[in-house]
């Protein structure tokens, strides 16, 4: 009876300290095999249901638009940080972040030639503004690069419109955003450099329904700023059509846009601390910011929504692992990267030990797996390995795979850290025909994918923080 007893009270002092992914077994142990009875109960409960709607609903129905510097975005970090306080996170915290402040103002573009016609535009982050009156000039289409250098005589004092189309989506090869916004970020410049009194950017999207889409766009070491604009596909087109033709164009652009001094923001952090090794740390999280028109339902409210929820999900299951997991939700990434860069220079002694870090940044659809990058491509090559056999678990919700590639603007400055950093990759058919719009709202998000991705992120998450060795460890 003594035995029995000395036995029981011994497993109750032990028992605290097993995870639940762990078994009598040694570490050799095939990741999915020691996680798949957790991975099943996470999943399970995710999809059952979890408080993400709901949070999603306050964020960008009662928030809404969250651009750096504004009203809406300190309001969102205030409540960010509140909610999980309420759901009993711990350490949640406000680092502080000094973040740009630009400022759109009122803006028209309208074209007087050859006909009276309303463009539709919207001003580029970080764009200088027109005079009060305007700017008004004539229309030159430019297509590409090559075109800008060969007819660089015939720009002086011209608006530039750079009509370069964005390939239309592929399921190989993805969306093809870097040829869509090349000209949104450096068209300005570039035009400048040969006395354009202005920019406008075709957006950068394959598909529109008479709908501009802004972004940042940058000046580099310019001498002369020029103010820039995207316009709708519709316009872009319908003005080259005109130039093709010989039809002279002249439009009055119209935008009020500044900069200010630079604000206080801050990156909103809240943990699942982890029961044997707390200092060890996996990062889960998005950016709370958002450009000023739509919601930021997809860019990026679904990702801090999700690593918000994850924890949630584990924390009402009772599944603490060995390490921390830490969501952080990044200020400023739209306009800056602000957010991204404090957080890595804040807590750069301990990179070291941060496990990994993803970010997720491409939409709430449906869960496809993750992109892996890592300084140490050997480590990098081991992480896609023991990542696809995690996803295995995740079967229940769809077909997923890992592979190397891209991860995130807001965990990028950690990779000199030898972080391993993951992208939460979605389904990306549509993502840019809302992305950076007044159409990115919350009716644009599947609820059922919605609790899908923190089914996927809180079993991904779980199991890197719990695991018997580091991710992208061959040993």
């Amino acid at each position: 009876m003594r035995t029995l007893i000395a036995l029981t009270t011994l497993a109750v002092l032990i028992s605290p300290m097993i995870g639940r992914g762990e078994s009598p077994t040694d570490s050799a142990t095939p990741i999915a095999d020691r996680y798949r009875a957790d991975a099943r109960r996470i999943v399970d409960a995710a999809l059952a249901g979890n408080d993400a709607w709901r949070k999603m609903e306050e964020l960008c129905d009662d928030i809404g638009p969250r651009l750096s510097g504004s009203p809406q975005l300190e309001k969102a970090i205030r409540w960010a940080a509140d909610a999980m306080k309420r759901d009993g996170q711990e350490n949640v915290r406000i680092e502080k972040v000094m973040v740009p402040h630009w400022v759109r103002g009122k803006e028209s573009c309208t074209m007087l030639t050859p006909r009276s016609h309303e463009i539709a535009m919207l001003g580029l982050g970080g764009s200088v503004g027109t005079p009060p009156e305007g700017i008004t000039a004539p229309v030159i289409v430019i297509h590409d690069d090559e075109e800008l250098e060969a007819r660089a005589a015939e720009v002086r004092g011209k608006i530039v419109l750079f009509n370069q189309a964005m390939p239309q989506y592929d399921p190989e090869k993805g969306s093809g955003y870097g040829t869509g916004v090349h000209y949104r970020v450096h068209g300005a410049r570039k035009a400048a450099e040969h006395g354009a009194v202005a920019c406008l950017a075709r957006s950068a999207t394959a598909v529109s329904l008479h709908t501009p889409h802004t972004g940042a766009m940058r000046y580099g070491d310019a001498k002369v700023k020029i103010p820039a604009a995207a316009v709708s596909l519709e316009d872009a087109t319908f003005i080259a059509r005109l130039r093709k033709r010989g039809v002279p164009v002249t439009v009055n652009l119209r935008m009020e846009a500044r900069t200010f001094s630079d604000g206080e923001s801050g990156n909103v952090i809240g943990e699942l601390r982890g029961r044997t090794n707390p200092e060890e740390v996996v990062v889960i999280g998005g950016h709370i910011d958002s450009w000023d028109v739509g919601t930021g339902a997809h860019d990026d409210g679904g990702g801090c929504v999700m690593a918000m929820e994850a924890i949630n999900v584990l924390r009402k299951l009772g599944l603490r692992p060995r390490r921390t997991i830490r969501v952080v939700l990044f200020t400023n990434e739209e306009n800056g990267l602000a957010g991204g860069r404090a957080y890595a220079a804040d807590h750069k002694n301990e990179l070291a030990n941060h496990v990994a870090a993803i970010e997720s940044d491409s939409g709430v659809f449906r869960p496809k797996g993750y992109t892996i990058d890592c300084e140490d491509e050997a480590r990098e090559g081991v992480a896609v390995k023991q990542m696809n056999d995690i996803l295995s678990l995740l079967s229940s919700i769809g077909e997923m795979e890992a592979s190397a590639g891209g991860s995130g603007a807001d965990v990028g400055p950690m990779k000199s850290g030898g972080v391993v950093l993951m992208g939460h990759h979605v389904e990306g058919s549509t993502y840019f025909n809302y992305h950076h719009t007044h159409a990115d709202t919350l009716d644009k998000v599947d609820p059922v994918e919605l609790s899908q991705n923190v089914a996927m992120l809180a079993t991904v998450a779980y199991i890197l923080a719990d695991m018997p060795g580091r991710i992208g460890d061959s040993r």
